[in-house]
């Protein structure tokens, strides 16, 4: 009986440990989510998802600067003639200026009608005199305007989607050609922000991307190696404990690197060249500058004031895939040069303790050899 008695509270627990173990099972919604993100966050830090992380950063912070710099107060769309002749205190960034230079234009030419209609026709030094006062005045203005960032286009025509997208890059990767800056002070904010969460992307990309095309060069170098040698580039070395390491027979020379490099370069000469009408000379030196991140910003494809009205800016998206793969490229020469400079290092240490052993050995030799003389 009491046997019997003992098993049934044995059961019960039994039921409830598989009804609790049921109903945790289920699993949270909110485990779900945070399962979700934690995968999502997990691929971004891949190579595949940093690569996408840094061209999806770039392509919001385009439409954000965009949308930042061509803001313009409605009044202003709506009466552009009332904007030219007065003052609006609330146009913001580079409307200011290009409503200052059209109504510098504006007002010029009204004075210089003025005075000719008024004027003698024969009085033709006077005439000179005061239309080369209103010129000279209509300059000082244009220099003036010039200087505070106008420079003939509307802020719709020079922030462009491809142009924003160049911003962005040079912002991020420290380019900073410098042609292209923000003029509203929302916009100059916004230029902070994004530097500061746009490097350690542009760092978290640099290192993986140098990794991934590290590995693709050094696989597509030694497969080379083994086709024109018929030699194993992986040579296998047995410890004393009669373990076996694989070691690289083969490593990626530096100058192997130059060349790829150097390649990559002279094709962007000759395409920049082509396209925008340089000297070669003046082409080298936009690639080797910007690919140096050193940004002079004397050299800027797809700046023409014509082809950006024109929307002709594909130049502007090409040099954005352009510099992104060359950074990639050198990442992927640092990671090799580092991996032959390790090597050299470590049959440097080699040779020195040989050396050492050697000195060690020469002189207790020399020793014995004496102590036996005397």
């Amino acid at each position: 009986m009491t046997h019997s008695g003992a098993s049934v509270p044995v059961t019960r627990s039994s039921v409830r440990s598989r009804s609790s173990g049921g109903s945790s099972s289920e699993i949270d919604p909110r485990e779900k989510v945070k399962a979700c993100c934690r995968k999502l966050v997990e691929f971004m830090f891949t190579q595949v998802g940093v690569g996408g992380l840094v061209v999806c950063y770039a392509i919001v912070g385009a439409f954000g600067f965009i949308h930042i710099e061509t803001a313009v107060d409605p009044k202003f769309e709506v009466d552009w003639a009332k904007a030219l002749t007065t003052p609006d205190n609330n146009l913001k960034g580079a409307w200011i200026q290009l409503a200052a230079v059209e109504r510098l234009t504006t007002l010029t030419a009204a004075r210089l009608w003025d005075f000719t209609s008024s004027e003698n026709v024969f009085n033709a030094t006077t005439w000179k005199a005061t239309t080369d006062m209103i010129l000279h005045d209509f300059q000082d203005g244009i220099v003036e305007s010039v200087k505070k960032g106008y420079d003939g286009r509307k802020p719709l025509d020079a922030w462009s989607f491809p142009a924003a997208l160049m911003f962005c890059l040079s912002i991020f990767t420290m380019i900073g050609y410098g042609n292209m800056v923000p003029r509203t002070t929302w916009g100059k904010v916004a230029t902070i922000l994004y530097a500061v969460f746009g490097i350690p992307v542009y760092i978290l990309y640099f290192m993986n991307m140098g990794k991934v095309f590290a590995n693709c060069f050094r696989w597509i170098y030694r497969t080379i190696y083994e086709c024109t040698t018929k030699k194993p580039s992986i040579k296998v070395i047995e410890l004393e404990n009669g373990d076996t390491v694989a070691h690289p027979r083969v490593i990626v020379p530096t100058t192997a690197c130059l060349w790829v490099i150097s390649g990559y370069v002279l094709g962007g000469t000759i395409m920049f060249a082509e396209w925008e009408g340089w000297e070669y000379l003046d082409s080298a030196y936009f690639c080797v500058t910007s690919l140096c991140k050193i940004g002079i910003g004397d050299f800027v494809p797809g700046a023409n004031i014509l082809e950006s009205r024109s929307g002709n800016q594909t130049k502007l998206v090409i040099n954005f895939v352009y510099l992104l793969l060359g950074m990639g490229l050198i990442a992927m020469c640092y990671n090799l040069m580092r991996e032959e400079v390790k090597v050299k290092m470590q049959e440097l240490k080699r040779d020195m303790r040989k050396w050492l052993d050697g000195l060690r050995i020469q002189s207790c030799y020399g020793k014995k050899k004496s102590k036996r003389y005397h």
